[in-house]
């Protein structure tokens, strides 16, 4: 999933996963500052290196050698061309989180990053319908550029007021999950088996109800209803056999690929502690909102400090294209 062409400098799409993850967990301890009274602070270093790491991956994606064609051949690409839709998702919950300060540059922000992200869902959805692709290379990645982005935008677009229009987006996020879903039980049920460096995408299938609780979550003004019990219901069922399938990820081979697992955990856990201290309440769902959050952010951390082992042999592998 790394691999470049000889003699070119290469930044995989699958790197805004990083990025991705990291807003993910500022979002779980922004959320758990409001309700469990963590620290504020924490989540606004959070929301600080998810940008700078958006920012960086962004700047050193662009320098690489080809200029639009290679940019092209990314988007092309039947494995990590999805990926491409964390850049405006990414960008999204940036811009989200800053409306509380800056309305004006953040609603410009946010509406700039819709429009990125439907052009690419749109042209993605096209691709899709129009070149046949080998099974091999469908993964959850493809649940990014048309459920993962438009969920999203959907929580970001209520964040800033525009509760219409976010309902909108959540429709059509929860019709494409319903599609693509489909897609991939029949890929994953008939095989061939999911390559060890695209299994952590496994993650995402599970990502939906808990993405699409949040967006509802803003869109409701954090008031509960019989939606979030749906929500809560499917997010339950999708990650209960992730429990069965920690002895596979754990016999993975570690790769950049796994921070695919990282915002289905902050996701998730951002919603189990909105519905335990909504639903629930007391110390029962305090307890458990605290333990929501501990565990995405030692899942989290465990594969960010596995991430700085790859360091050294990327730049090995830099130095020998160069």
């Amino acid at each position: 999933m790394t691999t470049a062409e000889p003699g070119t400098r290469r930044l995989p799409l699958n790197f805004f996963g990083i990025a991705f993850g990291t807003a993910g967990l500022a979002g779980t301890w922004t959320t758990a500052g409001q309700l469990l009274d963590a620290p504020v602070a924490v989540g606004e270093a959070l929301w600080a290196v998810a940008g700078l790491a958006w920012g960086f991956i962004t700047i050193e994606y662009l320098r690489r050698p080809g200029g639009l064609r290679a940019v092209a051949r990314d988007l092309h690409h039947p494995v990590l061309g999805p990926f491409a839709a964390l850049v405006p998702a990414v960008g999204s919950l940036l811009s989200a989180h800053l409306f509380q300060w800056y309305p004006v540059a953040s609603t410009i922000a946010v509406w700039t990053m819709l429009v990125l992200s439907a052009t690419h869902g749109a042209w993605f959805v096209s691709s899709v319908l129009s070149q046949p692709r080998d099974t091999t290379a469908i993964h959850g990645g493809y649940l990014l550029p048309t459920v993962a982005a438009t969920l999203v935008a959907s929580q970001s677009l209520a964040t800033i007021g525009q509760r219409d229009v976010a309902i909108g987006l959540l429709a059509v996020g929860i019709m494409f999950w319903m599609l693509l879903a489909s897609l991939l039980v029949v890929r994953y049920s008939t095989g061939p088996a999911v390559p060890p460096a695209l299994f952590p995408t496994v993650a995402i299938f599970a990502a939906p109800p808990a993405v699409a609780g949040n967006a509802w979550w803003a869109i409701s003004e954090g008031r509960y209803s019989i939606v979030d019990t749906v929500f809560a219901a499917l997010m339950i069922a999708l990650l209960v056999p992730h429990l069965f399938l920690l002895p596979v990820y754990t016999r993975t081979p570690f790769v950049i690929g796994f921070w695919a697992t990282t915002f289905t955990v902050a996701a998730s856990a951002t919603y189990a502690i909105r519905l335990l201290t909504t639903a629930t309440g007391g110390p029962l769902g305090s307890a458990l909102s605290w333990l929501a959050l501990l565990v995405a952010t030692l899942v989290i951390g465990g594969i960010a400090v596995r991430s700085l082992g790859l360091i050294p042999r990327l730049g090995r592998r830099a130095a020998a294209r160069a």
